[in-house]
């Protein structure tokens, strides 16, 4: 009698820990389900983030359709006009050799900053990751294969996030938790459908054309660019690609330490 209680006692445990898996299995397909179909009926209409520059450091304009999006879904994009703070970020796809610099520039200027990376710059570059995460910089996601977002399903944005959010916790047990839409380019539904992720948009009130490499040895013109349009609550897209800004950014985050400007990170960010 105990051999065949003990045997009944096995069966009903396994029965009950398959009926749990599977229904955990169910509830992770529900909530799946639930958060596509609430943003696939969202605008899929395509948006080029854009800014209209002042060169008398007063905020730019975002444009009230930029605003509206990224303030309805808690984005990041400006920050307090009354606070003198600034968001460093750059822009990181693919290694071209100036990073190295770039990152002592920040560690002798005692500044933090954010490097939106790809999946090529993990998987090519994981020293360097390291060193931004080891020197308390931010690192965010900007996609495995930097795809315009609203070109793609769910499905597929899921992929091109998760896959380079797991593969950066699997190296070097770190949280993603900021995004940037690859070339600036989003719609409604992809905000919408990152945030169901776990993820904040973060986009920019400066950015100018360091990001083309036939367009490198302007540096005057690249300080001319930073320093004429340093505003309040500024968050500053560089990109780190540019020879230009490794040799310039030293330069010109003292100008605006002397100006008055303190460096943030997105962390410490206000709206």
């Amino acid at each position: 009698m105990k051999v065949k209680n003990n045997i009944f006692y096995i069966t009903f445990t396994i029965l009950c820990v398959f009926v749990f898996s599977i229904s955990v299995i169910n509830i992770g397909k529900t909530e799946d389900a639930i958060q596509t179909s609430a943003t696939t009926s969202l605008s899929n209409e395509k948006i080029e983030w854009g800014i209209k520059r002042n060169d008398n450091h007063t905020q730019p304009d975002l444009g009230s359709r930029n605003k509206n999006i990224i303030d309805k879904y808690n984005g990041i994009a400006m920050g307090n006009s009354e606070k003198p703070y600034v968001y460093l970020t750059f822009d990181a796809g693919y290694e071209a050799g100036y990073t190295e610099k770039i990152l002592e520039v920040l560690k002798a200027n005692d500044v933090k900053a954010t490097f939106f990376i790809t999946g090529h710059y993990l998987n090519s570059q994981p020293d360097l990751v390291k060193k931004m995460i080891d020197e308390g910089h931010i690192v965010g996601n900007h996609t495995v294969n930097h795809k315009c977002m609203t070109d793609i399903d769910n499905e597929t944005i899921k992929k091109e996030v998760m896959d380079l959010h797991t593969a950066m916790y699997e190296k070097f047990g770190y949280e993603m938790k900021y995004i940037r839409p690859p070339k600036g380019e989003y719609s409604e539904r992809t905000i919408a459908y990152t945030n169901s992720l776990g993820y904040k948009t973060v986009m920019w009130s400066f950015a100018y054309d360091d990001w083309d490499e036939n367009k490198q040895g302007r540096e005057e013109y690249g300080k001319s660019k930073i320093l004429d349009n340093t505003h309040n609550g500024e968050v500053m897209l560089l990109h780190s690609t540019s020879k230009d800004n490794s040799n310039i950014l030293d330069y010109c985050i003292k100008e605006m330490k002397n100006a008055g400007y303190e460096f943030k990170s997105l962390d410490e960010f206000q709206p």
